[in-house]
C-alpha cells in the first residue's frame, strides 16, 4: 500500500515539474505535423491533376505514407518528452493511459490503428472508387481517424477507419486508373437479340472513354428472363471518373438505335392478382372482419327500413 501511494505521489509530482513551454512545444509539434501534412497533400494533389492517369494515381498512392511520417516524427518528439520527464513513473502512467483506452477514448483508438493499416496494407488508396458500409464514391482523402470519399451524388462522407475491420470493403480499380462499368440493358423477350447485342457493342467500343486491350476485352452477355431479356456490357473507362458518362452515353447511343430497329422495351405485365377488395383481404381474420362488418351494415338497414315500414 506504501509503495502504490508513494507511485502516485511520484506521478503527481512529475506532472507538477511539467513546465508550461514543454506543454506547448508538444501542442506546437502536433499542429506543426497536422498543418504540413494538409499542405503536402492539397500540393502533390494539385500537381497530380496535371500528370497522366498513370501519374495521377503513383502520386496520390504517397501522400497517406508522406503524411503517416510527419504525425510518426510528432508523436515520436511527445513520447521522447515525456519518457524524459516522467522516467521510472512511465509504467504507472501507461496503466491510466490503458485503462483511458479501454473506458473511454476506444473507439478513437481504434480509428487510429485502421489508418495505420491502411497506410501500410492499402485495401484502398486516394483516388479509388470503393464501396464502404453503405456508400460508393471515390476516396479524396485517407486521415488518421477517418477517410473521405466523394459519392455521385457529390457527398462527401466521413467513414471511420475502425471499419476496415468489421466491414467488407470493395475497390473498383485498386489502385489503377482503368476501371470496369457493367451496364445492363432491358428490352422486350419477343425483340431479335443478335440486332441489339450488335447495337450495344457498336455503342461501347465507339464511346470516347472505353478503354480496351488485350487484358481489358469488352464482354457482351444476355439472359432470357420470363417477360423480357436483358442485355449486359461489361467494358473498361479510361478514367474511373468518367464512369457514369460513359454508362449514360453507351445508353443513348444504344437506345437511338433500338429505336430505328423496331426493338422495344419490356411492356409491363399484370399478373393475375384478384382485385383488393372487402371480399379479397388476404389476412383471414381481416376477412373475417369485414363480413362481419358487412352483416352488422346490412342487419342495420334491414332494421331501418323495418322501423320506416312500422311508422308508415
Amino acid at each position: 500500500m506504501v509503495d502504490g501511494e508513494t507511485g502516485r505521489e511520484q506521478l503527481l509530482e512529475a506532472l507538477r515539474s511539467i513546465e508550461m513551454q514543454t506543454l506547448v512545444d508538444m501542442v506546437l509539434v502536433v499542429f506543426a505535423a497536422y498543418i504540413l501534412g494538409r499542405i503536402i497533400t492539397a500540393v502533390l494533389s494539385k500537381i497530380s491533376e496535371n500528370m497522366s492517369r498513370e501519374g495521377r494515381i503513383k502520386v496520390k498512392m504517397i501522400i497517406p505514407a508522406i503524411r503517416f511520417v510527419f504525425y510518426a516524427v510528432a508523436f515520436f518528439y511527445i513520447f521522447r518528452e515525456i519518457f524524459s520527464i516522467f522516467g521510472p513513473e512511465l509504467f504507472l502512467l501507461t496503466g491510466l493511459l490503458g485503462a483511458a483506452i479501454g473506458f473511454g477514448i476506444k473507439d478513437l483508438f481504434a480509428d487510429f490503428v485502421g489508418g495505420i493499416v491502411i497506410t501500410f496494407e492499402k485495401p484502398y488508396q486516394i483516388g479509388d472508387k470503393i464501396n464502404i458500409g453503405n456508400y460508393y464514391g471515390e476516396v479524396t482523402d485517407i486521415g488518421l481517424r477517418a477517410t473521405k470519399l466523394v459519392t455521385p451524388d457529390d457527398n462527401t462522407v466521413t467513414a471511420p477507419n475502425s471499419l476496415i475491420f468489421n466491414e467488407a470493403i470493395a475497390s473498383g480499380n485498386y489502385g489503377v486508373s482503368e476501371m470496369m462499368v457493367v451496364i445492363d440493358l432491358y428490352i422486350a423477350g419477343e425483340s431479335d437479340v443478335k440486332t441489339a447485342m450488335r447495337i450495344l457493342r457498336e455503342a461501347v467500343v465507339s464511346s470516347k472513354y472505353v478503354y480496351i486491350s488485350r487484358t481489358s476485352p469488352v464482354i457482351l452477355l444476355h439472359k432470357a428472363l420470363p417477360f423480357y431479356t436483358r442485355l449486359r456490357a461489361k467494358a473498361y473507362v479510361n478514367d474511373l471518373r468518367d464512369e457514369f458518362e460513359f454508362e449514360s452515353e453507351v445508353h443513348t447511343k444504344a437506345w437511338m438505335e433500338f429505336r430505328k430497329n423496331n426493338i422495344r422495351a419490356p411492356q409491363l405485365h399484370i399478373l393475375n392478382v384478384p382485385p383488393v377488395g372487402d371480399e379479397y383481404e388476404s389476412d383471414p381474420a381481416t376477412r373475417r372482419n369485414v363480413r362481419s362488418n358487412n352483416r352488422a351494415r346490412r342487419d342495420s338497414e334491414s332494421d331501418t327500413n323495418s322501423q320506416k315500414n312500422f311508422e308508415l
